[in-house]
C-alpha cells in the first residue's frame, strides 16, 4: 500500500493493538453523523505513543487514535487533551484536522480513543525533505516557522483553552515532570542524564512566558499538501498544553543540535545547498513572526530540549520492553535516550559554563 516515500505506511493492524471493529462500528454509527458503517481499519506505522488507525467507511476516509494498552505513565497518552485542543483551534489560523468524536468509555474497544476526518497530503520522515528540490525545501520550513509563530501568538483564552494548563512557571513544573517521568521508566544509569538532572533545575531563566506549546512540533508530525511545498495540517498534539513558547521552538530546531549520523540530523548536511535556512536564520524569522526581539538564554531551552527527549524516548523504550509500544522500531528509537542526554550535556557544557 506503499506508493512513495512520502505516503504514510499503513498495514494489518498489529496484534497487541487488535480491537472489537464491531463495537467500534456500532460506537460511529451511534455517535457520528454522516457515517455509512461497512468499517474497514488498518494502522498507521509510527506514532510511539498512541497507535493511530486508518478507517474506510463507504467513500469516507478517518483517523483513530487510542491509547496503547497495558500499563500506562501517570498522565501520559492524554487522547483527550488532543481532541479538545484541535477541536479549539479548528478556526484558527493554525490548520488541524476536524475532529469528530470523542470516546472516553473503555467499554467500547478497551480504551478512549477519538476519531478525526483524515487529511489528504504527504508525510515526510525526514528532516533534509531528500524528494524536495532546494526551493520546495525552504518553502515547507518557511510554512512550518510561520505556523508555529500562529500557534504561539493564538489568544489561548479566547479559543476556549484558559484552563488547559497553568499558566506560567512552565519550564520548572516541565523540568519536575520529566525527572519524575524519567525516574518512572529508567531502565539503567544514564550519567549524562545524572547530570542534567542535577544541572536543570538550577539554570531555568527568569523570562516567564505562556503561550498553547504544541510539544512535539517536528516535520513529521505535519501533513504536506498533495503536490505544493507547504503544511495543511498538524498533528499529534499529545503533550500539548499552556507552556513557553521557546521550549516549543528549540524542540523544533533540534535536527540543527543533534549529532552527524544520527536520525534527522542536520550535521555535516550542506544546508545552503539544500534549500534549508540555519539555525541562526530560523529563529530569527520565527522572532519577527512572533513579534519579539532578542531570544536571551537560548541554550538552555536547547538543553531542556535534549533532557525532555531523552526523558520521553526512555518512556518508549520501557514500554518496548513491555511489549506494548505502538511501532516495532520502539527498542531502537527508545534507546537514543542515552545519544539525546550526553548531546544535552555537551551543549550545557558548552555554551552554559557547566
Amino acid at each position: 500500500m506503499i506508493e512513495d516515500q512520502l505516503t504514510p505506511v499503513i498495514t494489518e493492524v498489529r496484534e497487541a493493538h487488535c480491537f472489537d471493529e464491531k463495537a467500534l462500528d456500532g460506537y460511529l454509527s451511534k455517535n457520528m453523523s454522516g457515517y455509512e458503517g461497512a468499517l474497514k481499519v488498518w494502522q498507521f506505522e509510527g506514532g510511539q505513543s498512541n497507535p493511530t488507525f486508518l478507517l474506510e467507511s463507504g467513500e469516507s476516509r478517518y483517523v483513530l487514535r487510542k491509547k496503547p494498552p497495558g500499563e500506562l505513565l501517570p498522565k501520559a497518552h492524554a487522547v483527550e487533551r488532543e481532541f479538545k485542543v484541535m477541536d479549539a483551534l479548528r478556526e484558527s489560523e493554525v490548520p488541524v484536522p476536524n475532529v469528530r468524536v470523542l470516546c472516553q468509555d473503555e467499554n467500547i474497544i478497551g480504551t478512549p480513543f477519538y476519531v478525526m476526518e483524515h487529511v489528504e497530503g504527504r508525510v515526510s520522515r525526514e528532516a533534509s525533505l531528500p524528494e524536495m528540490s532546494p526551493s520546495e525545501r525552504g518553502s515547507i520550513y518557511d510554512s512550518m516557522n510561520d505556523i508555529l509563530a500562529k500557534l504561539h501568538r493564538t489568544d489561548f483564552a479566547s479559543v476556549g483553552l484558559g484552563k488547559f494548563g497553568k499558566a506560567g512557571e512552565y519550564i520548572p513544573r516541565q523540568v519536575a515532570l520529566w525527572i519524575k517521568q524519567y525516574r518512572a521508566a529508567q531502565t539503567e544509569v544514564i550519567p549524562a542524564m545524572e547530570a542534567l538532572v542535577e544541572f536543570l533545575p538550577k539554570r531555568i531563566p527568569s523570562e516567564d512566558l505562556t503561550a498553547i506549546a504544541h510539544g512535539d512540533y517536528r516535520l513529521e508530525n505535519t501533513v504536506l499538501h498533495p503536490s505544493e511545498p507547504r503544511i495543511v495540517a498538524i498533528l499529534d498534539w499529545e503533550l500539548c498544553t499552556l507552556g513557553h513558547p521557546l521550549a516549543d521552538l528549540a524542540y523544533n530546531t533540534m535536527p540543527y543540535r543533534l549529532p552527524e549520523g544520527e536520525e534527522n540530523s542536520f550535521g555535516g548536511l550542506d544546508l545552503e545547498l539544500l534549500g534549508i535556512p540555519t539555525e541562526e536564520d530560523y529563529v530569527r524569522s520565527y522572532a519577527s513572526r512572533a513579534g519579539r526581539g532578542e531570544i536571551v538564554d537560548w541554550p538552555f531551552y536547547q538543553v531542556f530540549a535534549q533532557f525532555r527527549l531523552a526523558a520521553i524516548c526512555q518512556g518508549v523504550y520501557k514500554r518496548g520492553l513491555q511489549g506494548n509500544a505502538s511501532s516495532d522500531h520502539a527498542l531502537e528509537r527508545g534507546a537514543k535516550a542515552k545519544m539525546l542526554a550526553e548531546t544535552g550535556w555537551q551543549i550545557a557544557q558548552e555554551k552554559m559554563d557547566a
